[in-house]
């Protein structure tokens, strides 16, 4: 095995075609996050962005994105927006993950949603990523939901209301209207303050990932923002990342003054409908234990966080770090430290953390 580590925008026209044949070769690598156009758009944000190249004897074997963060954590490419993580590999793919790191030169690599068939020695723990399977199209999804519940009834009667209240129901699946942004942004950034966690569209590498993936007219790779209006009004919106056949359910976001309509449910199923007369074959809700996604998802797929360490001493300081950070948001203090000043200075050093 040859492992040769580039910068992303040193990759030829031939290496990028092998990295999406290989895509192509696999059903499970159809998600967008693991699209060369993913990497690229991360990497003029990111200088610290790289590329394992994975070559046997017959031709490359596989790619594998990360980036370097403090000078020593490796990351997964787009860490922190990134919700499927992992190599893109041929099948079959016998490789050392220690071995790895040592060719990338990384004392330690994290991760926190890693397809689960990879690194399986160095899982810490396992999720489940919720998934709105539409292999057999809308009316089946439709049909396997009413027959677990109510969701899709109860959400269409909450619609009939709205349209009576507020105005006729209208929905776009691939809106390029600037307001329909604007109001998504608006929305997340009053979210982001309520949860009290840093405001991604404000973090600028990760604006400037977002911008290019909007602009982005490739079938692989490309962000599609979709939007329920009620009469003029947007009510409901998301940002999404789309390949051929995977939708990353990525930042959506709803008018809070309409909340009592459900209208972010309702964005779901229309996102379903428009997306699987459009060739999307699933939606990856992304792992979270929110009741709506429980109530939308048909099938689910593991997702792990996790390790790897070559380096003894920087394994075990990062692993102290994350446990006094856990141990902070979980206990009575890290409320304390939530509100306040304090609180105002952690959302700060968070935001700066991201942005570098």
């Amino acid at each position: 095995m040859k492992i040769t580590v580039v910068r992303p925008d040193e990759l030829g026209p031939a290496e990028l075609t092998a990295w999406r044949q290989l895509r192509k070769d696999r059903p499970g690598l159809q998600n967008p996050f693991l699209a060369p156009e993913f990497t690229l758009a991360v990497a003029r944000q990111r200088p610290a962005a790289r590329v394992a190249v994975l070559e046997e004897s017959d031709g490359i074997a596989g790619f594998f994105p990360f980036e370097v963060r403090n000078r020593v954590v490796g990351v997964p490419i787009g860490f922190g927006i990134s919700d499927c993580q992992g190599l893109v590999h041929r099948n079959g793919l016998d490789l050392d993950a220690k071995g790895l790191l040592t060719a990338c030169r990384l004392p330690v690599f994290e991760f926190d949603h890693l397809m689960a068939s990879q690194f399986t020695d160095h899982h810490t723990t396992l999720s489940s990523s919720p998934l709105m399977n539409l292999e057999d199209g809308y009316p089946a999804y439709v049909e396997n939901r009413n027959k677990a519940g109510d969701v899709v009834k109860q959400t269409l009667r909450k619609q009939r209301k709205m349209a009576r209240e507020v105005g006729d129901e209208r929905f776009v699946w691939d809106d390029r209207a600037p307001e329909a942004l604007a109001a998504l942004r608006e929305w997340k950034s009053a979210q982001y303050l309520r949860t009290q966690q840093y405001d991604r569209f404000s973090t600028p590498w990760i604006a400037g990932v977002l911008e290019e993936l909007q602009a982005s007219a490739s079938d692989d790779c490309r962000a599609v923002v979709s939007t329920i209006y009620a009469g003029d009004r947007p009510v409901a919106a998301h940002l999404g990342l789309r390949s051929e056949s995977v939708l990353a359910y990525w930042f959506p976001s709803y008018d809070q003054d309409l909340s009592k309509y459900s209208a972010g449910i309702l964005l779901c199923l229309r996102m379903a409908e428009a997306g699987a007369a459009d060739g999307i074959r699933q939606i990856d809700l992304g792992k979270s234990e929110a009741l709506y996604k429980t109530r939308l998802m048909n099938d689910e797929t593991p997702v792990a966080a996790g390790r790897i360490g070559r380096s003894w001493t920087i394994t075990t300081a990062r692993r102290t770090q994350n446990a006094v950070t856990r141990s902070l948001k979980q206990g009575a203090l890290g409320e304390k430290l939530k509100s306040g000043r304090t609180g105002k200075v952690l959302r700060g050093l968070k935001a700066r953390i991201a942005s570098r």
